[in-house]
């Protein structure tokens, strides 16, 4: 499927599953990344700290919230970067989790004009208790049907 620049409408929205964290993905994270931090890894001395458990990585709860929303291959858009990256509120351990968002800005790609648009997404995760946990704005490098 194709869908153009000049295709995504500012305001429209979509959410991915919902989705549990579990102990298997944080040590499988950890092990990925090398990030073995008392905070993912350690329960006794997680007890000694304010929020009293394990967390998740923010950068496996990006990870998921992006892969969540991955739902239709887009055979005209890339993946051009995050910014604005926010870690609101710890996720643990059987926590679930949602991914919410809404396109934001449409706008020239300015080495690519007439070739390719850029497209902001604003990305919220919330929790079971719909507090938001996470938020950041993925942009998609996007064909436009003249560059196509």
């Amino acid at each position: 499927m194709k869908i153009y620049f000049e295709d995504f409408v500012i305001g429209s929205s979509r959410k991915g599953p919902i989705r549990e964290i579990t102990e298997a993905e944080i040590l499988l994270h950890a092990k990925q990344t090398g990030d073995f931090y008392p905070h993912h890894m350690d329960a006794e001395w997680c007890a000694t700290q304010p929020f009293k458990k394990r967390m998740a990585h923010g950068t496996l709860v990006l990870s998921i919230a992006v892969g969540s929303l991955a739902d239709e291959i887009n055979e005209a858009a890339m993946s051009y970067g995050y910014d604005r990256v926010r870690f609101i509120a710890p996720v643990f351990i059987d926590d679930t989790i949602q991914a919410h968002s809404e396109i934001v800005a449409l706008r020239e790609h300015a080495k690519s004009v007439g070739k390719y648009g850029l497209v902001d997404e604003n990305v919220v995760v919330k929790n079971q208790n719909q507090e938001i946990v996470m938020a950041f704005t993925h942009i998609y490098l996007v064909e436009t049907k003249a560059g196509a």
